[in-house]
């Protein structure tokens, strides 16, 4: 953790959300006139899409059916360690971007499947990251010791499953039957990785339906905000006035000591009240440090 050069971290599997989440970070980001740099979790797998899938068909090959970019070694997650530590300790580092379909080819100008060069970062206020593996702790890394502020962003499972089908189908063209083996291939390397950094973080923002999502492989349409409600878990519920929340979020009620319920379709006011105090403590003590 650093005082001088924060970082943020948002953690969540594929499908989850983060990149809506990143968005609203965005806002706050711009409102207060914070610069931020930005890491992608993408850009830390260790192979690009062609080698990735040569490297999933020599570990079928030895038994192994399950080898996804869930898992840590399918990541260069050492070098995503020594950037968070680098960046706390100078404000400085580097990342790069992986292209992941044609319109962002036309802006990177890599084919898809590819990795940009590694660039360093301009000058900024903070350090955000958005992926997969922002909070994992290992026998040899350690990249929640590293963020100041970390936060998972957890659907219940099966909504996850239904996000996850639909956004794999409209933008990078695969089936439902390739997503369902894709989901189930992860899921040993999901439930041993990704699950486990939800303990962690600092606060989870979870998106609970309220319609039915028994079979998330049939389903036509992702529930809309407005049929789910989301839990909201503090870790450390100490300095969050929750009698503001309440009063400022219509329908919102608390179902714990350190967890908060609001209605699915007030997740932008909710983050935004719970979580611009929280940045601008970040960049308070970065001011006072420097």
């Amino acid at each position: 953790m650093s005082a001088k050069h924060p970082v943020i971290s948002i953690t969540g599997s594929s499908g989850a959300g983060t990149t809506s989440v990143k968005r609203i970070f965005e806002l706050i980001f711009r409102r207060e006139e914070i610069k931020a740099a930005f890491i992608e979790g993408d850009a830390f797998h260790r192979y690009d899409r062609e080698a990735m899938k040569k490297k999933v068909a020599e570990e079928e090959k030895r038994g192994n059916p399950n080898y996804t970019h869930f898992h840590v070694e399918a990541n260069e997650l050492e070098t995503l360690q020594e950037i968070f530590e680098e960046y706390g300790r100078t404000g400085t580092g580097r990342t790069r971007t992986y292209v992941h379909d044609a319109e962002e080819e036309k802006l990177y100008g890599n084919p898809p499947g590819t990795f940009t060069a590694w660039r360093e970062f301009e000058p900024s206020d903070l350090l955000f990251y958005e992926g997969l593996h922002g909070c994992v702790v290992t026998e040899k890394i350690n990249l929640a010791k590293y963020a100041d502020l970390k936060i998972g962003v957890v659907p219940v499972i099966n909504l996850e499953w239904i996000q996850k089908i639909h956004r794999d189908r409209a933008t990078r063209g695969y089936s439902t039957e390739a997503v369902m083996d894709v989901i189930l291939r992860r899921m040993p390397d999901y439930t041993r990785y990704i699950v486990p950094q939800f303990s962690q973080t600092n606060i989870n923002f979870q998106r609970v339906p309220i319609v039915d999502t028994s079979n998330p492989f049939i389903a036509r349409w992702i529930p809309t905000p407005d049929e789910s409600m989301l839990v909201i878990r503090f870790a450390n519920p100490r300095g969050i006035d929750f009698p503001y929340l309440l009063s400022m979020i219509h329908d919102s009620f608390m179902s714990r000591a350190n967890s908060i319920v609001v209605p699915g379709n007030k997740l932008d006011l909710a983050m935004q009240l719970i979580l611009t105090p929280l940045i601008m403590q970040l960049i308070e003590r970065k001011r006072r440090t420097s």
